[in-house]
């Protein structure tokens, strides 16, 4: 049922300024900006080899700004939203109503590219609380319109999305809904011995979902954390970042065999953000 991880939303207050900054961390331009009127919102987007990244700010009226502004005052720039893709939202929308959630009729929406007006066109379907379990998310088919690919060779740009890390305190509802509602894959079950956690790893369109279970006593709750991003060469990547501005650490061994990461401390506009290379065994 769904296909993809579409792309990720970041609130930002100052869209040009995050632009301007993640343009640092990316080691490329931004394909698209532009606007949703009818949500009151802008964005930039970036596109990478099995996802793109949205930053999206407030500038008018509408349900987009009030997400936006309301995530800002409740908790500052970062990572609002998750967007799974299907390449068949009708079907999708059948198949949760014979699963018997209560589910809405897709939505249609568009967006202007500011450089050239060229539009997209897209599907939403929303989904109900015990599917999105605290996170933003939802469901799109694209029907109008790509993203252009940016040129992947230079080694020191991130080229994909390696994982996105989610927290939750519920790993086995958790499992009832990726897996067993949405059908995306579920790769990995383990317990880490030395954090004392559960870690569950769902893969899909060469990306991972990482779960990250801390148990308690409070309802069946999931939010989102950090991403982490796969370069080529993380040596000429280290010496892109450090060349225009960007903090980051070391570069050290990864926790999985066979990895260099480096975390970046500025620039990311309040998104926990790696930078892992694999290397050939």
């Amino acid at each position: 049922m769904i296909s993809t991880l579409d792309h990720l939303i970041i609130a930002v207050d100052d869209l040009d300024k995050a632009e301007e900054d993640y343009t640092k961390i990316f080691g490329i331009q931004p394909v698209w900006k532009g606007e949703h009127k009818e949500l009151g919102t802008t964005n930039s987007l970036f596109n990478f080899q099995n996802t793109y990244f949205e930053l999206l700010s407030a500038s008018g009226d509408g349900l987009g700004a009030m997400l936006v502004q309301h995530a800002l005052q409740e908790s500052g720039e970062g990572l609002i939203g998750m967007v799974l893709g299907t390449d068949d939202i009708e079907q999708t929308t059948q198949t949760l109503k014979d699963k018997s959630f209560l589910i809405n009729e897709p939505g249609e929406g568009v967006g202007t590219n500011f450089k050239n007006d060229e539009i997209r066109k897209w599907k939403n379907l929303f989904l109900p609380p015990e599917l999105t379990r605290g996170i933003f998310s939802f469901i799109i088919q694209h029907t109008h319109g790509i993203l252009p690919k940016p040129n992947f060779e230079r080694p020191s740009i991130i080229n994909k999305l390696d994982h996105l890390v989610i927290n939750t305190n519920d790993a086995d509802g958790f499992i009832d809904i990726y897996r067993d509602v949405f059908g995306i894959r579920l790769a990995l079950d383990k317990h880490i011995e030395h954090w004392d956690k559960r870690m569950l790893f769902f893969r899909l369109n060469k990306t991972t979902i990482e779960v990250v279970e801390k148990k308690d006593d409070s309802e069946s709750a999931d939010s989102l954390w950090g991403l982490a991003w796969e370069v080529k060469n993380i040596e000429d990547t280290y010496k892109r970042l450090k060349d225009a501005g960007v903090d980051v650490t070391d570069i050290k061994d990864g926790i999985k065999k066979n990895t260099k990461v480096i975390t970046i401390k500025s620039h990311h506009h309040g998104v926990p953000t790696l930078l892992i290379q694999h290397l050939s065994s």
